[in-house]
């Protein structure tokens, strides 16, 4: 379900009216998908989807009730306001309670388009076609699935606080596998706007990078030089930025603390080539405009030329620490440089290609180690050249120290995520020395 700004703002006020908490926040939901999966030159699935969701949160007395229904009657809605305020009622008193804010004053975040919100199943075979037909061209097996959808989101406060977005989105991922099923290649693409989509290209990437016979190379466990694609980079700077909280560095929870207690802001912490930006204005990997519990999300630079200048911080620990609230954000930008991937791959003696990573967690914050798995085309590079393909290691990385070594950086661009999840990062391609791989994988 697709609510519109008014929509949304009438069952926002519908459900503050019936509140007799006191205060009340609103938060509604939810919007149209349409997927369409293909395997081996054909469609094996084709999936439509229409949801909404109301979340009501009642403070009473420093106590916060949370209740959600998908329904929006009379009926549905009055139970669920007393739901929330029985359940607050209940608990305990928060010690970081804050209370709801009042109106905002939010910047423009440029992520819909008409054309793209009514896109219609062809559009999904369209793109769908593009990857099969370049599979059959040059002999590999190709899997993906294609996506489109329109979200809206709205939240609202007995404040004052009415907020109101909407995102149109589509998504290609596509993958290539030898007709032996014993080597795969990969690439895809996320946009806001379907005009800006390349399936050509994404078709012929996977396709190239799955078209190899030759049994793949294992390679010992231990650090090597590695060229990540900016998918790869992106999933890497995707976790340091989600460590970035203010609470744990000042609690000495974290890799941003200091040793004599509270947050490294202001310290040169990583290479200097490192920096990377939160905007809602930025044109490639724009943020949404609105942050968690309503605060505004703005232009700014969480690491400057390795410097650390921004952790986000909640409101309720902005409230303690007299700072400005900062909400997490799931977009950012993380700026690149003018070396090409052919020129980096140019650049190593021995090493290896990444194409992405997946199956990554924090293994421990403080002191950044990630672990993970390499997927969908590793490529052993000697002497500056590809000369085969790699099977798949499994890595643990520290990222301070990753991000610390940065030898070449390429152009900044769009890399993907899932459409519905309203993802948009971008990130170059990164030559690293000393990338921990720590064992290897038989998956390919």
């Amino acid at each position: 379900m697709f609510l519109s700004s008014d929509d949304a703002k009438s069952i926002a006020d519908k459900v503050l009216a019936r509140s007799k908490a006191d205060a009340c926040t609103v938060q509604i939901h939810g919007g149209l998908d349409q997927s369409l999966r293909f395997a081996r030159a054909g469609a094996t699935t084709n999936l439509a989807t229409a949801e909404a969701n109301l979340r009501i949160s009642s403070h009473i007395g420093g106590r916060i009730g949370s209740c959600s229904t998908s329904r929006f009657d009379d009926e549905a809605v009055a139970a669920a306001v007393a739901r929330s305020e029985e359940i607050a009622r209940l608990l305990p008193v928060d010690p970081d309670y804050v209370a709801p804010l009042g109106p905002q004053n939010y910047g423009f975040s440029d992520r819909y388009d008409d054309a793209t919100a009514n896109l219609r199943l062809d559009a999904l075979a369209d793109a769908a076609a593009r990857v099969i037909e370049e599979g059959a061209r040059i002999g590999v097996d190709t899997f993906g699935c294609a996506t489109t959808a329109r979200r809206f989101n709205a939240y609202a406060t007995s404040a004052g606080l009415f907020a109101y977005e909407r995102r149109s989105e589509i998504d290609l991922s596509a993958t290539a596998r030898n007709r032996a099923d014993a080597w795969s290649g990969w690439a895809g693409a996320h946009q806001f706007f379907a005009d800006r989509l390349d399936a050509e290209r994404i078709a012929r990437v996977a396709c190239a990078k799955g078209a190899h016979d030759v049994t793949p190379v294992d390679l010992e466990p231990g650090a090597y030089t590695v060229v990540l694609e900016p998918e790869a980079t992106t999933e890497l700077a995707f976790w340091l930025i989600r460590t970035m909280e203010a609470r744990a560095a000042d609690e000495g929870r974290s890799f941003f603390a200091r040793s004599g207690g509270g947050a490294r802001l202001g310290e040169k912490v990583f290479d200097e080539q490192l920096t990377i930006r939160v905007d809602p204005a930025d044109p490639l990997a724009p943020e949404a405009a609105v942050g968690y519990e309503g605060v505004p999300h703005r232009a700014r630079a969480f690491v400057e030329n390795g410097v650390v200048t921004t952790l986000y911080r909640s409101r309720a620990w902005a409230q303690k620490t007299e700072f400005e609230p900062i909400p997490f954000a799931q977009n950012f930008v993380m700026s690149g440089g003018d070396v090409s991937l052919d020129d980096m791959v140019r650049s190593v003696r021995r090493g290896v290609l990444v194409t992405r990573l997946w199956y990554t967690n924090i293994v421990d914050r403080k002191s950044l180690l990630l672990t993970g798995l390499t997927r969908d085309g590793n490529f052993l590079i000697e002497n500056g050249r590809i000369v085969a393909p790699m099977r798949n290691m499994r890595f643990n990385q520290r990222l301070g120290e990753l991000f610390s070594n940065i030898k070449a950086l390429g152009p900044t661009r769009r890399t993907w995520r899932a459409a519905g999840e309203g993802g948009a990062p971008a990130a170059p391609a990164m030559l690293v020395e000393g990338f921990n791989f720590s064992s290897k994988s038989s998956g390919i």
